[in-house]
Order: C-alpha cells, then structure tokens, then sequence
C-alpha cells in the first residue's frame, strides 16, 4: 500500500445459470484478471457461483452442494493469492437457505456473511427460496473447514494492513432505510463490498450510481458495488453488469453497461480515516464481530489521479454553477453585515488586479441586494511606487462603470516623508519599503470610512492568507474581508464568470484584468511594466492552493501531498520544482499564523477556511521541524 492508496475491484463473470463449474472457471479467470491489476481485494456478484436467477432450482440440494464445491475449488486455486476475495452463492445452515458473500484469502474461507434484507415485490421473489440473515454471529463447516463465522455482523479486519478493515452487504440490503453496512463502517469497515444481482430497467442505473455514491458519503468510506450480468437468465429479466465504486461520495470507476470483466480503483485509506477522524459525529465502536486476516498484496503504483485545481469543478456547467453560488454567499454575508450594522457606505480599495476587483463585484451584488446607492461604495485607487497604468486604469474603469464613489489618492509622497521620520533610505527597496505603501493604503482606506461611517472591505484570499503574503497592521486588515476563503485559483474563475454573465460593458475591463500579471505592485515597474510577480517570490498559486486544499481539507502528509502533486501536475512541474514549493508552503504557512490569529470576520464559502474562530486554530509559535523533516527525506 502506497501513500494510502489500496487498490480495490468490483469483477462480473459471464456465467451459465446452474453451472456451478463453469461458474467458478469464470470466476477464477477474472481472479486472475485481479492480480495481474495487483488488486489486494474484489467482489463478484450475488449468487455468482450458481446464477441468481435459477429461481426454483435453489430448492435442489445437488446446486446447493454443487456451488459448496465450487467455492472449495476457488479457495485451493487460489491459496497462494494475496487478495480477499467476496463470493456470491447460496449457503445452506441449520434448515434456512442464505443468498451469502463468502469472504476467502489465501486458500482460507474466513467468513460467511448472509443477505439481511429479502426483496419479495414487483420482479423479486426471494423468499420463496432464501431466509433473511439470522441475528447473531455462529460458527458453520463448510467447505471442509471448521469453525467458520456466519453472520450479517462481521468485519474482516486485514492485521498488517491496520487501515483496511472489509465489511460485505448483499444487493437489497443496500437499497433498504438501515443498510447493514452502517453498523459494518461503525464497526471499523474502510472499504464495504456489495455482492448484487440488480436487473436493469429504464432508469435504474442513474438511481444505482446515486445510492452507491451516497452511501459512500455516509458512511465515510470506499463503496465497491459487483453487479450481475452476462450469461444471467432472459426469462423475464436482464442483467448488464452494472459495476460502481466510489469513496465518500465520489465515484472513482464505474464499468460500460452490458459487459463483463474488472472495474477496479485506488481507495484512499488515509483519507477515510482522516474524514473519520475529522467529523465527530461520526461514532465507531459498532457491534460486528471482528475476524483477523494477514496478506502481502504486491506493491502498485497508484493510478489515482487528483484535480490539479481541486477547488475548481472539472465541468463547466457545474463551475458555473458553483462560481454564481460563491458569489452569492459572499454578497449575503456582506448584505448580513450591512443590515446589522446600519451601514449603508463601504470603502474599497482597489488596484486593478483580481482580488480587489472579486471584492468589488461582491459590494456590488450586496449593495444592490439591499437596494443601496453604488453612490455608497468609495473606491479608492492609491497609486504607489510599483503603479502600473494598466492597473490604474483598469481600477478606475471599473469603479466608474460598475456607478461607484470613484477616488485616486496618490500614497507616494506621504510615504516619503514617512521615510524621512524614519529615517529610510528609500533607494533601499526592502520590506520596509514595500509594507510601508500597503500601511498607508490601509491607513487611508480606515480613514475614509470614519468620515462616511462606512465599513472598510478586506479584499485578501485564502492563498494569500494561508502563506502570509500580506502586510501585518496593513492589507490583512480590514472590518470585513470578503474573499477570505476564496483561493487565488478560484477567484480567477469567479472574476472570469462575472466577465461572461455580467452586463457586456464591463467585459473588456475584467478580461484585462484577468489577464494583468498577480503582482502587489510595490516596486517599480521596468520599461512601464510590472515588475514584481508574486509567483515569481512565493511559487505558483494552482501548487499551493493543491498543498492547502490536501493539508487543511484532510490532514495528508507531506509525503502524500508531495506524491500526489508529482503526479497530478506531470508534465507541468518536476518533482524537484514540486518539492521546493511545498517546503516553502510549509515554512510560510507555519510562520505567519500570527497573522491569521488577528483576521477580520469574513464568510466561509468552501470546505476550507482558515479563520481562527471557526475552521482553523493553532499556536501561533507551532514548531514546523516534523513537517520540514518529512519533506528533507524525500
């Protein structure tokens, strides 16, 4: 197992109702198929060793025996096979027939878990033949073994890979209001396996996919779902080998309808168990009974890929849709704080780069909201030292089509005698002289808004504010930041949506600015151009919202991250680029939490924030050393 990742499938043999030889061939062909994936566990479906729909032949003891056998086959085949291994067939106990999943590693059948819940309406007769799970947990001979557990209740819990703990749920039970595979997940289950014989209608499948997906969610955990298919009866029924797996709530594979073979994913075992440790309403301890397992699954190179802009949707539709909802939590927060207050001017300062323009549009959005006079909203556009005339008139174009209070207050000359009190030399271009233009600006903006009564808009992102790349008693300050939990990859796409759904006059400015190099402007600009790229100082922004979103959203590892951003951003930056920039995400991140400590309120619009009275909190002296060593030993 690789950074967590553990690979899982969901296999479909084409078979032969009553064929319980055959069947197992099947089987045993696509187990095959399994290890040559370097799978370390599967499912095939219910029922798989006989046929689900043998209907009264079930009431026969030579298919009962027939299927036993067949099962005692695929265990002594595959006794040197590192995998484990769920198998559908009917079971017979003390009088009642089970449709059950029968769990076998390395030649050994560790346990038998029987169906809960017996469909018996519409197209289903099951209990005409099957018997629901009994309560309880008792020990059966089968197959020529002793002393094997049967029961609804049990976990198969693998013990030199401590994350990987399989629970099995049989086709109906998934689809009933208490699966059983709430308890199994309670009991420790990561990865739950569904053995099922679900027969295709019109519209069955988008509702299978939302059931797998969803139950996935629920339960925190990877769902692997083996369906029916090929060689099943056309009587009166038709089975396309529907297979799903999916991990809190995403799908990561899923086969093409009406075909055979493996479906197979990389379930992320660290994952599930940080969601499980994150979300304390999540309660384990169910009451399963556990069975112990070993297995040396061959090493894998993950094939998991991740988005490498994971706070952007990959759909266009739906980032359109997600960049209008943004855009509306962040006006309705403002609107709250406006309301409360009985304020009704706002004061903005903007530079014609996106942050400030993202903050803009939002005051915009909530000032209309509440009926208010754009008239309200001060833009002031304070031209420095590093000053650009694309930025400044970007800013002043903006302010005046989007109807604002529209206001240039040059900062320049105040921060040269600032210098002179100091006693600066301002030809030495240093943080001294870059943090004293963003203290001014802030000190202008604060004093405007105590002449109109107004409230002084933050326009700082959570990039910015995760590395620190903002001034302390300067731009991190304001009485209401806006853009606090949007990172600098999304606010390129909320600028972008608000450019090709907004009013057509305002397109031309927000594609300009959209295309204005990040820059604080606080140096010079060569030849009329800027100067100072903030990604040249502080790395690329699409790596360090990936190294945020993976750190803050689930509590990964250097090492994890690492990996994955290697692989998620192939063919974009190497490994070493990679590894410079997330030892310079560390250092800033853990550096500048004073600065996080003393921020403005703001709204949480995403999964991650870091505003240190709700989502985020940490000792603003937290040493880095684990962190820093993890990644020198890459």
């Amino acid at each position: 197992m690789k950074d967590g990742f553990f690979r899982i499938a969901a296999a479909t043999p084409e078979i032969k109702p009553a064929d319980c030889a055959y069947n197992a061939e099947s089987v045993l062909k696509l187990i095959g198929e399994c290890k040559k994936i370097k799978a370390g566990a599967a499912a095939f479906p219910e029922l798989c060793l006989t046929g689900y729909t043998c209907g009264d032949l079930f009431r026969d003891s030579t298919l009962i025996a027939g299927a036993e056998n067949a099962l005692r086959l695929i265990a002594g085949k595959t006794a040197g096979t590192e995998m484990l291994i769920f198998i559908g067939l009917p079971v017979a106990v003390n009088g009642g027939l089970y449709s059950c999943a029968a769990a076998v590693c390395k030649g050994r059948l560790l346990g038998i878990v029987p169906k809960s819940n017996i469909p018996n309406y519409s197209e289903f007769y099951e209990a005409r033949h099957f018997s629901p799970a009994p309560d309880g947990c008792s020990e059966i001979t089968f197959c020529g073994q002793k002393d094997v557990p049967f029961g609804k209740n049990i976990v198969f819990k693998c013990e030199n890979i401590p994350l990987f703990t399989a629970g099995a749920e049989i086709c109906e039970d998934l689809w009933v209001p208490c699966p059983p595979s709430a308890e199994l997940a309670r009991s420790g289950a990561s990865v739950i396996f569904n053995l099922s014989a679900s027969d295709e209608i019109i519209g069955k499948a988008p509702y299978r996919r939302e059931l797998v997906k969803n139950q996935s969610a629920r339960l925190l955990a990877a769902y692997a779902y083996a369906d029916a298919g090929e060689g099943e009866s056309s009587t009166d029924l038709v089975f396309t080998g529907h297979d799903i797996i999916a991990e809190n709530g995403t799908v990561l594979a899923e086969s093409r309808q009406f075909s055979t073979g493996v479906t197979y994913a990389d379930a992320d075992l660290i994952r599930i168990n940080q969601e499980r440790l994150r979300m304390t309403t999540w309660h384990g301890g169910g009451g399963a009974r556990e069975v112990l397992f070993s297995m040396e699954p061959p090493a894998f190179e993950p094939e998991r890929r991740f988005p490498p802009l994971p706070f952007v949707p990959d759909s266009k539709s739906d980032l359109s849709e997600r960049c209008e909802m943004i855009l509306n939590l962040q006006a309705q927060g403002l609107k709250t704080r406006l309301k409360h207050t009985g304020i009704k001017c706002a004061v903005l300062g903007i530079s014609g780069g996106l942050d400030s323009t993202l903050a803009l549009l939002v005051t915009a959005r909530a000032f209309d909201a509440l009926s208010l006079d754009r008239k309200g909203i001060i833009t002031a556009t304070m031209p420095g030292f590093g000053t650009t005339k694309r930025t400044k008139s970007n800013a002043k174009r903006l302010a005046e089509l989007l109807g604002t209070d529209y206001r240039e207050i040059p900062i320049g000359e105040s921060v040269k005698r600032h210098f002179e009190d100091i006693g600066h030399d301002p030809k030495n271009r240093d943080v001294t002289y870059e943090n004293a233009q963003a203290r001014e600006r802030t000190q202008v903006l604060m004093d405007l808004a105590n002449q109109c009564g107004g409230l002084v808009i933050g326009t700082g992102d959570l990039s910015e504010i995760a590395l620190g790349w903002a001034t302390y008693n300067g731009d991190i300050m304001s009485m209401y930041g806006v853009n606090c939990s949007v990172p600098k990859t999304l606010v390129r796409h909320l600028v972008r949506h608000a450019a090709d759904t907004g009013p057509e006059n305002l397109r031309s400015v927000l594609y300009d600015v959209l295309d204005t190099p990040v820059s604080p402007e606080l140096l010079p600009p060569e030849n009329g151009e800027i100067s100072q790229k903030t990604e040249n100082i502080v790395g690329p922004y699409e790596l360090h919202d990936f190294f945020i979103y993976y750190m803050l959203r689930f509590g990964f590892s250097p090492s994890k991250i690492y990996s994955m951003a290697v692989n998620s951003f192939k063919g974009i930056y190497d490994a070493a680029t990679v590894k410079k920039w997330l030892k310079e995400f560390y250092r800033r991140f853990f550096t500048n939490q004073f600065k996080r400590s003393c921020l403005p309120d703001g709204p949480k619009v995403g999964s991650v924030t870091l505003s240190p009275r709700g989502d985020f909190r940490m000792p603003s002296d937290a040493s880095v050393k684990l962190w820093m060593d993890e990644i020198n030993g890459l």
